[in-house]
C-alpha cells in the first residue's frame, strides 16, 4: 500500500474533562471517511495542555486507552494522539500510534515546553519512534519538538512527519513556518495536528495541515473552527520527487544522542 488517505481531527479541547472530550469525539469521528487509514488526534485531546497532570493523568489501561483501543478497531484506522501517562517514575506526555488490530506504538515527548513549565511536571522522552503503515514510514513527534530540527532530522527513517500540538495563535506564523520548513528540508510529506479553542492561558487558532515534500499544502482548516478534514499521500510521488531532486544524497552526516 504506498497511498494512504489521512483524517486529522482539528478539535476544540473541554479543559482538564476526559469523559467530555472522549463524548465529543465519538461526534467528531463520525466525520471520518470509512476508507482512512490513519486518523490523528492534537496532543492531550483528551484534557487539553495542562500543568495539573495528577487531575487527569491515565494509566497505561486506564480509559482513554481502552477508548483509543476500541475505536481503532472499530473504525480500522490507526488512530493517533498524545495522552497524561501515569507511571511509577513520574507523568509523561506519550503519544500513542493504535493500530486496528490493537497493538500501541508510543513515542514520549522529547523537548519539554519551558516557558509553560512542563519540564517541571513531565518526565523527558529519550528515544526516536518511527512506524509502518502499509510501505508508508511515519515519525511521530509533539508540539514543542517541531522547534528542534535535529530532533525531526530524516534520515531515511520516515516519509511522514507527524506533530500533535496544543500550539497557541500568538505564535502561528512559528507554526506555519517551521511545518513548511520541516517538509522541504527532509524530503517529507508533514502534518501538522492542533487543537482549536480555549483553555485557562491560551486561545488556539489550529491552523491544521498537510504538505508536500515541495512545500505545497494539500489540507488545511479553517482557523478556529472545529472539524475533521481528509486527505491522501502518494508515496510514489514522494519517492519520484526525492528522484528527481535528491537533495538527501548532500546531508551532513551526525549522531542524534
Amino acid at each position: 500500500m504506498n497511498k494512504m488517505k489521512v483524517s486529522i481531527v482539528q478539535q476544540d479541547i473541554v479543559w482538564e474533562n476526559t469523559s467530555e472530550n472522549l463524548k465529543k469525539l465519538d461526534v467528531l469521528l463520525q466525520e471520518v471517511p470509512a476508507d482512512s487509514g490513519l486518523v490523528i488526534l492534537p496532543e492531550m485531546f483528551h484534557c487539553g495542555f495542562t500543568m495539573s497532570p495528577e487531575k487527569v493523568a491515565e494509566q497505561e489501561n486506564g480509559a482513554v486507552m481502552h477508548w483509543m483501543v476500541e475505536k481503532a478497531a472499530w473504525m480500522n484506522v490507526v488512530l493517533m494522539g498524545s495522552i497524561v501517562l501515569k507511571t511509577e517514575d513520574g507523568y509523561l506526555n506519550r503519544l500513542c500510534a493504535v493500530q486496528p488490530d490493537r497493538t500501541v506504538v508510543t513515542y514520549d515527548k522529547r523537548h519539554l515546553f519551558r516557558m509553560g513549565g512542563e519540564h517541571n511536571h513531565y518526565i523527558q522522552g529519550e528515544e526516536r519512534v518511527s512506524f509502518n503503515v502499509g510501505e508508508i514510514r511515519i515519525k511521530p513527534l509533539i508540539c514543542y519538538d517541531l522547534r528542534f530540527p535535529v530532533w525531526s532530522r530524516n534520515t531515511d527513517d520516515y516519509d511522514v512527519l507527524i506533530y500533535v500540538a496544543n500550539w497557541p495563535d500568538t505564535r502561528r506564523d512559528v507554526w506555519q513556518t517551521l511545518l513548511k520548513a520541516r517538509a522541504l528540508e527532509n524530503q517529507c510529506y508533514v502534518i501538522g495536528v492542533n487543537r482549536v479553542g480555549k483553555d485557562h492561558a491560551n486561545e488556539y487558532a489550529g491552523d491544521s495541515v498537510v504538505i508536500d515534500s515541495r512545500g505545497v499544502t494539500l489540507l488545511e482548516f479553517d482557523p478556529y473552527q472545529e472539524g475533521v478534514g481528509t486527505t491522501e499521500l502518494d508515496l510514489s510521488v514522494l519517492e519520484d520527487f526525492r528522484q528527481k531532486f535528491p537533495v538527501w544524497q548532500d546531508r551532513d552526516d551526525f549522531t542524534i544522542h
